[in-house]
């Protein structure tokens, strides 16, 4: 039992460590050992599924050991980054990883935390009260659950997705940090309190809009997906498209990333129009060279008026953008 509490206090120091230095490799190493430790002194045994990403979503090791760290603690992963950076598909990949069923809650402005747990049809019953021949008494007839109820009853470990959390209003977060740390809610009009069966795989995002409650984000295990790379964008674009022919690629990069350099966009281009745009040069036979010339199809990665403007005036610019951003030919993914 002494070493039980020596290694408690060691947890505990990971944490810390974890905490101030991140190093995310040390701390999950002592953490599984730990767990192991404690269910030889007789505590529960504790299995901890390992990501390591999916061929069609690539990750960064920073982001794969963050999602582990998550799962490991039984905390909600808090997933912050701009518009279009992969947030939701993070969890389509936990999912299909781990091969796990996968509930997704999208949140609106008008999203209430109760939704989540179940709604009880007071109108429904109403009117089965009314005009219906079945029985009204049994209430239970009434109550639908909500997606963080269905991944409750789950008899499988689920990943739950809390799609935009910053959409709803300031107490949102608030309103579920109980259910979600003890992992149960009671519903009074039944007298019925739903336990969860497996702790689901929380995985919560944010496109920053708001800023959330610290006693929310106290709770999560928080990571900002950054903009990828050009190299590490590439190799996106080719999980994709992998036949795409790397000249149109290299050129293509170059001047979504210049595009993406302009000063006053209100609106940069993301990965996900990138990959549209990709799609649409390759089906409309764009030559490589008339990227550099024109970039075609500006529509597809430019959403705002002032931004295809402010565009469409430096390429037709003497030089155009090739001369401005000094393009060459040279550089190719393969």
């Amino acid at each position: 039992m002494f070493i039980y509490k020596v290694f408690c206090c060691w947890y505990v120091y990971c944490r810390v460590c974890y905490s101030l230095y991140s190093d995310v490799k040390v701390f999950q190493h002592w953490l599984l050992w730990y767990t192991e430790l404690k269910y030889l002194c007789g505590g529960k045994k504790v299995e901890h599924n390992i990501y390591s990403g999916t061929a069609d979503y690539l990750v960064s090791e920073d982001l794969r050991n963050a999602v582990n760290i998550a799962i490991a603690l039984g905390r909600p992963l808090l997933i912050k980054g701009e518009p279009g950076t992969g947030k939701t598909m993070l969890a389509k990949s936990i999912a299909q990883s781990l091969d796990m069923p996968f509930i997704i809650w999208n949140i609106k402005s008008t999203t209430k935390a109760q939704e989540g747990l179940y709604v009880y049809d007071t109108v429904q019953r109403l009117y089965d009260s009314q005009f219906g021949e079945s029985d009204v008494s049994d209430i239970k007839r009434y109550i639908k659950l909500g997606r963080l109820g269905e991944a409750f009853i789950s008899e499988r470990q689920s990943v739950l997705l809390i799609d935009e959390v910053d959409k709803a209003d300031l107490e949102f977060p608030n309103d579920l940090l109980w259910e979600l740390d003890i992992m149960n809610f009671y519903i009074p009009e039944t007298g019925e309190t739903i336990t969860a069966r497996q702790r689901p795989v929380v995985v919560i995002t944010s496109n920053a809009e708001k800023e959330l409650p610290d006693a929310f984000l106290r709770r999560c295990i928080f990571h900002y997906i950054a903009f990828p790379e050009e190299e590490m964008m590439a190799s996106i674009v080719k999980v994709h498209f992998p036949n795409l022919e790397s000249n149109l690629l290299a050129e293509a990069m170059k001047a979504f990333y210049w595009v993406r350099s302009l000063p006053g966009l209100l609106k940069k281009p993301s990965t996900s129009e990138l990959l549209d745009w990709v799609q649409a040069l390759s089906v409309g036979g764009i030559h490589p060279e008339k990227i550099a010339a024109e970039i075609p199809f500006l529509g597809v990665i430019l959403k705002k008026n002032q931004d295809f403007e402010q565009v469409l005036r430096r390429i037709h610019s003497p030089g155009g953008a090739q001369r401005q951003t000094g393009w060459t030919a040279g550089r190719k993914y393969v």
